[in-house]
């Protein structure tokens, strides 16, 4: 009997020998507007195997405007976004917290997790039922992005290095919500949690690694301690070249993490990281998604195979069809991934 799409991600997580790789097809609200027909044709050929539980929080009276739309628009935290373009979420250009003793001002938006936790379980449990597909929770704690929102990226990137006057206790606040959330949902039936922070330039960490080890680390080894002692994997994006915190994200339990591999060194990663964690994905959003010529998406997920791929698991066939991803190297891709698992053994 074919293994279910949860099997399959399970066993390749565990590196157990998936029958196939998994498939998972991020599509950005541009894409949905551009390409509807090519985007349903992926996925009729290419379903994927994930899907988010359908249950959100309560509406936040903070929340103004439509975050893909054009224009401005305040999120669940009170931070304003400018839009300048429609299917895609804009900047943050006036922080909240433009004084850092002013962060005892922030209020995080507890009122949108559940009071009583017995109905939201329920549908959740319901959802979980009525698929067979893995299941990863519909949260996504972002710590340092959040802090960014409140206080502006130069003011974020200078706190760091001063975190004693005041951004260690907003950062905290930020984490104690995070864990606050994450409770509630590593209680419900999903596969997974997952978080994210954008931690990578195009060609190195955004800050000093000591740094990010001393203020970040502890705070993703809160999350996947969590998510593990509750049985959920724990899953991660963070964008950029992230190659010098990879070592410690499998340290601190990451059972999948979403990367621009193409920023990075594939022999480094195939040194550091192969089989020890799952690469979910990806395919280069800046040169090889926006190719006219579906063989760049070919070449680049032959690869992506030859130093990371393994039979045994730990390879998720993923990408963003976001801003300027031309479909039919979108489609490349997919069909290439179907020949690496035709084949069998590559990469042994």
């Amino acid at each position: 009997m074919p293994q279910s799409s949860r099997e399959l991600v399970t066993r390749c997580l565990k590196f157990e020998r998936p029958e196939r790789i998994p498939r998972d097809l991020w599509v950005l609200p541009w894409a949905t507007k551009r390409y509807p027909g090519a985007i349903e044709e992926i996925k009729r050929r290419f379903p994927t195997d994930f899907v988010t539980t359908q249950y959100f929080y309560a509406p936040s009276k903070r929340v103004k405007g439509d975050p893909y739309k054009a224009g401005n628009y305040t999120d669940e935290w009170g931070c304003e976004f400018v839009n300048y373009q429609d299917g895609v979420i804009g900047e943050v250009k006036a922080p909240l917290v433009a004084n850092i003793e002013d962060w005892k001002k922030v209020q995080p938006p507890y009122e949108q997790l559940p009071e009583n936790f017995h109905p939201a379980k329920k549908s959740i449990s319901q959802f979980y039922e009525s698929t067979d597909k893995f299941v990863i929770a519909n949260c996504c704690p972002r710590p340092w992005e959040r802090y960014q929102f409140l206080r502006g990226t130069e003011n974020a990137m200078i706190d760091v290095m001063m975190p004693e006057e005041g951004g260690a206790d907003l950062l905290r606040l930020i984490h104690d919500f995070y864990m606050k959330e994450l409770e509630f949902w590593v209680q419900t039936d999903v596969d997974a949690i997952s978080f994210m922070d954008d931690w990578g330039s195009q060609n190195q960490l955004l800050i000093p690694p000591r740094i990010w080890r001393e203020l970040f680390k502890s705070l993703y080894q809160d999350y996947c301690d969590l998510a593990h002692a509750h049985g959920k994997f724990a899953f991660m994006h963070s964008d950029g070249h992230i190659l010098e915190i990879y070592d410690d994200l499998i340290e601190v339990g990451v059972d999948a993490i979403n990367s621009q591999l193409f920023c990075m060194d594939f022999n480094q990663l195939e040194k550091n990281a192969k089989g020890k964690i799952t690469f979910w994905g990806e395919i280069d959003r800046q040169h090889v998604l926006p190719s006219a010529n579906p063989q760049d998406g070919r070449s680049a997920v032959r690869k992506v195979a030859q130093h990371l791929y393994d039979p045994k698991g730990g390879i998720i066939a993923q990408f963003e069809f976001g801003a300027g991803a031309n479909p039919e190297t979108a489609l490349a891709v997919f069909e290439e991934w179907s020949k690496v698992d035709r084949e069998g053994n590559f990469g042994e």
